[in-house]
């Protein structure tokens, strides 16, 4: 017997076995699981209304909230294809990928909508464009809370669904180009939600704090796994890290998804209120490598339990996981610090390898560098309209990630850098990952980056760019001085930029792109 595995069947169960308890909490609002299904009903209504059939494209502009999580389930039910717009790009980017998606709909927050009031012009495909949260009346837009109330709560048959179908079109961030369009179907996100929910352990009795937003990888697939297991979810529409604490401590927050850098402004705040709670709250973490500082704080000062995981769009997203295995002992506490801080091991359902330039795995030494791959059950189709950059990323059925990696004796994998991150110094690699690492030991500092700059003897070295912590003051040369004690010399940076603040991606992961055009010239030489 076929029964295909479809995302309508989370929110189906969660219905079924959980529909009187809240579901979520948006700022005043709480609803039901109950509530949730027949607002998701009234969406579908409408969108049939639209005349979206199965396979079009439905785009979502919006932060963290309750109309960007029934928009999951309400395009699904029709058969439609979810698209989530990353609320900080350029209105040229959203031209290109409305048009390349080809959307028909968009839904958008009142506040992100002066982002598209005056490209609409210039789009193709867009037929509709439905406000959220609108205060006032648009010209050529509808209000959504208005529209909704024409459509019934009930009596929506849902789209027959095969696990093959596309269920969401994700576009990359194009730092180097136009962004790509990812193509994942239920099948890839239903299996992805299942190993997930079984690794980060969710149960009923969760409540989650949507940090992360959902348009990144559908918040590395939270609103599946979630809405499957009953939990309650607390959305959280900007990184504020007073508002975080203070939402952990009213609803009794148990999980968040977040990248290192917001969990460094969290633990910043920690510090300052000096704040302490009394349940216990799993913090997952993603985006790049963190310190094994972070993961120390979390569990020592704080209590909470840290986790750290990898993944990309392409993967739906997470294949790895770093927590302690039964069968791997920590020397001391340090060592579970910098064990839980790697990039870790296969989550169920996926093989992930470290290949060299030939495609062989690299030995298990912990010093040879190879690229991470992976065979997955949750990888993308490819990437839309793109064939050429589908094949140089998927090859001999194994997905290649462009993160350079090494890995230790118990099998942990731990991220070098990425690929166009590594800094080749004199012949020598120099992972970014780790020089940072060793600037966030230092006192003084908040946050750092490590990018390459020109050089003329070694051709490129490492250079730091670092955001001094309040209260504090360090010099460029107090700071080498520093590094030359904790590291090679040849990693040490030469040279170091004291900034306000790093330019940072919406889900808060250091735009390095940026960093390094700041330090070459057209030329390739360094800009003084």
């Amino acid at each position: 017997m076929h029964v295909p595995l479809v995302l309508t069947d989370f929110l189906d169960r969660a219905v079924h076995l959980y529909g009187d308890k809240t579901a979520v909490i948006d700022g005043e609002r709480k609803i039901t699981y109950q509530v949730l299904q027949e607002r998701v009903n009234q969406l579908s209504h409408g969108l049939k209304s639209l005349t979206i059939e199965k396979g079009d494209r439905v785009a979502y502009l919006t932060p963290n909230s309750l109309e960007m999580l029934e928009g999951f389930y309400g395009v699904y039910q029709v058969g439609g294809v979810m698209t989530p717009l990353n609320t900080r790009l350029r209105p040229e980017d959203y031209v290109f990928i409305l048009n390349h998606s080809e959307s028909k709909a968009l839904f958008v927050s009142e506040e992100l909508y002066p982002l598209i009031e005056n490209i609409r012009d210039q789009l193709e495909s867009v037929q509709t464009v439905i406000i959220h949260g609108a205060s006032k009346e648009y010209e050529n837009s509808l209000n959504y809370e208005q529209w909704l109330t024409d459509f019934p709560k009930e009596g929506f048959e849902g789209e027959p669904l095969e696990e093959t179908d596309i269920a969401s079109l994700l576009y990359t961030s194009g730092t180097t180009g136009d962004p790509k369009g990812v193509l994942l179907t239920h099948r890839s996100n239903y299996l992805h939600a299942l190993t997930t929910m079984h690794h980060l352990r969710v149960r009923d009795q969760d409540t989650l704090l949507h940090v992360l937003p959902m348009f990144h990888v559908n918040g590395w697939g939270s609103p599946f796994y979630y809405t499957a297991n009953g939990v309650t979810q607390v959305m959280q529409r900007k990184v504020d890290p007073k508002q975080i604490l203070h939402t952990i401590e009213e609803h009794k927050v148990t999980i968040m998804h977040m990248a290192p850098t917001v969990l460094n402004m969290i633990l910043e705040e920690t510090a300052y209120t000096n704040a302490k709670f009394d349940h216990p709250l799993r913090i997952v973490i993603a985006g790049s490598s963190p310190p094994p500082a972070f993961a120390r704080k979390v569990e020592e000062e704080l209590g909470w339990e840290f986790i750290q995981v990898y993944g990309m769009t392409e993967i739906s997203p997470l294949v790895t996981i770093s927590e302690i295995r039964s069968n791997v002992e920590p020397v001391d506490h340090s060592d579970r610090a910098r064990l839980k801080a790697k990039t870790g091991y296969e989550l169920i359902g996926t093989k992930v390898r470290v290949m060299d330039e030939l495609g062989n795995e690299v030995p298990h030494d912990g010093i040879s560098i190879g690229e991470i791959a992976a065979r997955t059950n949750n990888g993308m189709e490819g990437y839309y309209k793109n064939e050429e950059a589908t094949s140089a990323t998927i090859k001999n059925g194994w997905l290649y990630t462009g993160d350079m990696a090494t890995v230790d004796k118990n099998g942990y994998i731990e991220i070098i850098d990425r690929k166009k991150d590594v800094i080749i110094s004199g012949g020598e690699n120099i992972s970014s990952i780790e020089v940072e690492g060793m600037l966030y030991e230092h006192p003084a500092v908040l946050e750092a980056a490590v990018v390459a700059v020109p050089h003329e003897k070694w051709g490129e070295a490492p250079h730091a760019i670092v955001v001094v912590r309040e209260g504090h003051e360090l010099t460029e040369e107090a700071l080498l001085t520093f590094a030359r004690e904790k590291l090679a010399r040849f990693k040490v940076p030469k040279g170091v930029t004291f900034t306000d603040q790093l330019p940072k991606t919406a889900s808060g992961k250091i735009q390095k792109v940026i960093l390094r055009k700041q330090h070459w010239d057209s030329e390739g030489k360094m800009v003084n």
